[in-house]
């Protein structure tokens, strides 16, 4: 089976960090694209970063300079280091996987990818 497993979300005050990883079970990556997309409560998922098969990388403004994205192949693992976090970065972060990551708005699991993980809750508040 098929699976994307998030994992690493938390409840966190301003200004803290948390790293999301991203686990594929049953494929490998491969020449794939990555994406994390985030939704706000009661929004649809918006694109947070992507990474591709070819290692260049993606980041919406609102995050450039905060997270970084990256990849280990070994583990099949695609993780989201998160600084500095604010307020409005609260919400579900889902991962998804498939030939080419580019929607910045979608419907979260929705049928535009092949794959999508179940989400990992992120809350930053003080």
């Amino acid at each position: 089976e098929v699976q994307l497993l998030e994992s690493g979300g938390e409840s966190v005050q301003p200004g803290g960090s948390l790293k999301l990883s991203c686990t594929a079970s049953g494929f490998t990556f491969g020449d794939h694209d990555i994406g994390w997309y985030h939704q706000a409560p009661g929004d649809e998922c918006e694109l947070v970063s992507t990474i591709g098969g070819d290692g260049i990388t993606w980041y919406t403004d609102a995050v450039k300079g905060r997270f970084t994205i990256s990849q280990d192949n070994d583990k099949n693992t695609v993780y989201l280091q998160m600084n500095s976090l604010k307020p409005e970065d609260t919400g579900v972060y889902y991962c998804a996987s498939d030939i080419h990551i580019v929607l910045r708005q979608t419907d979260c699991r929705g049928d535009e990818y092949s794959y999508w993980g179940q989400g990992t809750q992120v809350t930053v508040s003080s």
